[in-house]
């Protein structure tokens, strides 16, 4: 196995240096490289002076599935690790980790990790991170999905949450299956689309809790409300799921958050006090998001002016992707050797 590590930058700041710093303490051997698309800060220049290879384009030609195909085609590795900008590797054993997820099976083809909460992020943030990924492995060890040969027509909207869930921001792709099956050159949600892309192939993936990144936002409520508009929207795109608008609906939601997180702060032993000051920003915190669902899973009904205001990429419209009508992904040509 080589190992090359890529990622994506447009004005990373300090938090790309964090990145590019417990890059060279990684106990794995590993090439860099970087896609730059039109940094001012002195990101592109940061990433040469840590020895990375730098492709550059222009803003105007990035998207998340197009960039990312770049840097796979880029990358010497037999197998790639993706990082974000902002995904700073926990500790200096990530990547060895992150790649000891292909040993877990033979058609292992994608690996991703957690995130971790910045120092200092706001609590809701904390809770639900802590909380997303301990449900993947409630038991902390590596796990492993895959899909059963009958089960490949499988619709998309079935593989919403663990099941098709992948991340790009913490990830390691086999070059070979990538070759086969690469990523989409889709607005959003390139890396849930390639899982499913990816399953449906008759690949594995695996979640590795031991190989996390340090990965979090501290949104203004507004950020917050557009990024859960795009990422509802994402969700509408790739899996066809409209979030459920009915108050009882959504009223069973926030008494499940709140009561989810009064447990977990009980068992803190949390003074009530605090415990009660941090029920009332969960509780807006958890309002805003399903504010950003419950529009972002409507975008196709909204004008594209209006999904644009909303969106915190600027994106307007609605773009389907219907990979139901598609089941089989679309894959390069493999010589019969190479197989």
């Amino acid at each position: 196995m080589t190992v090359t590590v890529a990622i994506p930058v447009r004005n990373g700041g300090e938090l790309f240096l964090a990145v590019l710093q417990a890059l060279q303490a990684q106990s794995v051997e590993h090439e860099l490289v970087v896609c730059d698309s039109g940094s001012t800060d002195g990101s592109l220049e940061l990433a040469r002076a840590h020895a990375a290879q730098v492709l550059e384009i222009a803003p105007e030609d990035f998207s998340h599935g197009d960039v990312r195909n770049r840097l796979m085609e880029a990358a010497a590795g037999t197998h790639v690790a993706l990082l974000t900008q902002d995904a700073a590797p926990a500790d200096e054993r990530w990547l060895e980790r992150l790649m000891g997820g292909f040993e877990l099976a033979a058609d292992v083809a994608l690996v991703y990790g957690p995130y971790r909460p910045r120092p200092g992020a706001p609590v809701p943030v904390r809770l639900e991170l802590e909380r997303w990924f301990a449900s993947l492995s409630p038991d902390g060890s590596p796990q492993l999905e895959r899909l059963a040969e009958d089960e490949r027509l499988t619709p998309a909207i079935e593989l919403v949450g663990r099941r098709g869930f992948f991340t790009d921001a913490n990830a390691g792709i086999a070059r070979s299956a990538w070759e086969r099956t690469p990523f989409r050159e889709v607005p959003y949600a390139e890396d849930r689309v390639l899982a499913i892309d990816m399953l449906r192939a008759g690949y594995a993936k695996a979640f590795v809790p031991g190989a996390a990144v340090i990965h979090s936002h501290s949104y203004t409520t507004a950020q917050q409300l557009r990024r859960c508009f795009d990422e509802w929207r994402g969700l509408r795109e790739v899996y066809g799921w409209r979030e459920p608008a009915s108050p009882m609906h959504l009223l069973a939601q926030l008494r499940g958050e709140l009561g989810q997180t009064r447990r977990t702060l009980v068992a803190q032993d949390v003074p009530p006090a605090r415990r009660r000051a941090t029920l009332a920003r969960v509780a807006r915190h958890h309002v805003v998001c399903r504010a950003g669902a419950l529009l972002g899973s409507r975008a196709d009904m909204l004008p594209a002016p209006a999904a644009r205001v909303l969106s915190l990429e600027r994106r307007a419209g609605f773009a389907p992707l219907n990979l139901d009508d598609e089941p089989m992904p679309p894959t390069k040509d493999v010589s019969p050797d190479e197989r």
